[in-house]
């Protein structure tokens, strides 16, 4: 990263969703794949040892970059022979646990999935029911539809299945990972009321394709089922949106995981609120990713952006500025059911704006590393901000921020809930965080690259 007279460059970490996944299809694939570009974090290394307890391996080359062994029969809890018990310690990441149960049922024997205390507090109950018709067994240790659990699995026949998304789309994404490897085709369907978070299913459909085994994506027209391009899809609707996955082999390949469009809000969102520019770099224009949205929702804020064009690779990609409007920013009324990480980001942004912000359609945060809504509602209110919530709205009422009033943040462990509240760092409040260390779940050097930010601020 580096400061000019005119901006702050920063580069984009790797994606943690796409880093998941790639590692996930690699380890999949039987053979040798390469990686690079991974993100290394808390929630990833995670991955790679549940992966590991699964059969796969895993030798670091460099910084980010990895020689993948597959595994040759799939998740066994014991390579080769399926007897005993894998021990898969998710610690904090949701992504791994709610992947990883879907992922491992496709394989054979029994595996224990556990994590930190607030991991236990997350429901993993919905592909338990939806893979009861596949002999899937759940065996709940404690409260039911909660970790710790052990999952007992031969195998997925195949079928028709029908999987919720009113509580996370990493259901979903889980059991489409582990499709290919069933004994016959797979056809699911989405049911419920509701299905939030529908880009990162994007990103699962994409790691899928990208290790050789497509999915076919259907909608529901006229009365019958078409087969859509997957871009086509850009929200799921219960009932009129299936997949069908045919038994297939994931195959090793070389893969560069893109930039971070849900780390990097933080880095835009300050251009938009600071009085300095920010360039980001390394992200991709045309990338899947949900948080792909925070360009929008800070364009309708009022702030100015624009796209340069580079080389292809994290490190020399693409580039976009973000730079606060001359008359301030508005507040905006905006749906985030579909980008749930970026809700903090955009949360304290609206604190800086000249009006309210309502947040809609996201009591999904409730189930994260922390109460999202209520976190946030509680340290934004340290501010003299106000902020109102109901059972899944945020409504953010800014206040002048006082220049020098040192403010402690409670994080409650959970890594958003300190990168969000850093912007505050620049309308001068001196924030101070109870854990700033939790940043590594996701981002280890978050607060190398806001430095550089707030040195840049400074200079302004």
């Amino acid at each position: 990263m580096s400061t000019t007279s005119s901006h702050i460059l920063v580069t984009a970490p790797a994606s943690k969703s796409m880093s998941h996944r790639a590692l996930i299809g690699a380890a999949l694939a039987p053979g040798e794949s390469r990686l690079t570009g991974v993100l290394e974090s808390v929630d990833t290394t995670h991955t790679m040892g549940c992966l590991t307890a699964c059969g796969a391996g895993f030798a670091r080359l460099s910084e980010g970059e990895y020689l993948v062994q597959g595994m040759h029969h799939g998740p066994t809890s014991q390579e080769g022979g399926g007897e005993g018990v894998a021990d898969l310690d998710v610690a904090e990441s949701g992504t791994t646990c709610r992947l990883l149960a879907g992922v491992v049922t496709s394989g054979r024997g029994r595996f224990y999935i556990h994590g930190a205390p607030r991991m236990h507090e997350r429901p993993l109950g919905e592909p338990a029911r939806a893979l009861a018709s596949q002999g899937v067994v759940f065996h709940w240790e404690g409260k039911p539809g909660y970790p710790p659990v052990t999952i007992a699995t031969s195998g997925l026949p195949g079928g028709a299945i029908d999987v919720r998304l009113e509580e996370s789309s990493q259901y979903l994404s889980g059991i489409l990972l582990a499709a290919p490897l069933a004994k016959s085709a797979m056809t699911m369907t989405i049911s419920g009321d509701k299905a939030v978070s529908w880009p990162y299913v994007s990103l699962t459909l994409q790691t899928m394709r990208d290790f050789g085994v497509p999915v076919v994506v259907e909608v529901l027209k006229g009365g019958r089922f078409t087969a859509v391009e997957q871009e086509s899809v850009t929200r799921a609707e219960p009932g009129k949106l299936r997949f069908l996955v045919e038994p297939g082999t994931y195959q090793p390949r070389s893969l560069c995981v893109e930039g971070d469009w849900s780390n990097a809000s933080y880095f835009l969102a300050a251009g938009a609120v600071g009085s300095h520019p920010v360039t980001v770099r390394g992200l991709s224009r045309d990338s899947l990713q949900g948080d792909r949205a925070i360009l929008d929702i800070l364009a309708a804020m009022g702030a100015r952006m624009a796209w340069t064009s580079g080389s292809h690779g994290r490190e020399g990609g693409d580039e976009v500025t973000v730079l606060a409007p001359a008359g301030g920013l508005r507040g905006v009324d905006v749906d985030m059911g579909a980008c749930p990480d970026l809700v903090p980001t955009v949360a304290v942004t609206a604190c800086f704006a000249k009006s309210p912000t309502t947040i809609r359609n996201v009591a999904h945060l409730r189930i994260k590393e922390c109460d999202r809504l209520a976190t946030l509602a509680t340290e934004i209110a340290k501010t003299g901000c106000l902020a109102a919530m109901t059972e899944d709205t945020l409504t953010i009422t800014p206040a002048p921020l006082t220049k020098g009033q040192r403010i402690l943040f409670e994080s409650r462990g959970d890594h958003r809930m300190v990168m969000g509240p850093a912007l505050f760092a620049l309308g001068g409040v001196d924030a101070q965080f109870d854990n700033p260390g939790c940043v590594s779940k996701s981002f280890p050097d978050f607060w190398e690259r806001f430095g550089a930010v707030l040195a840049g601020a400074a200079k302004a």
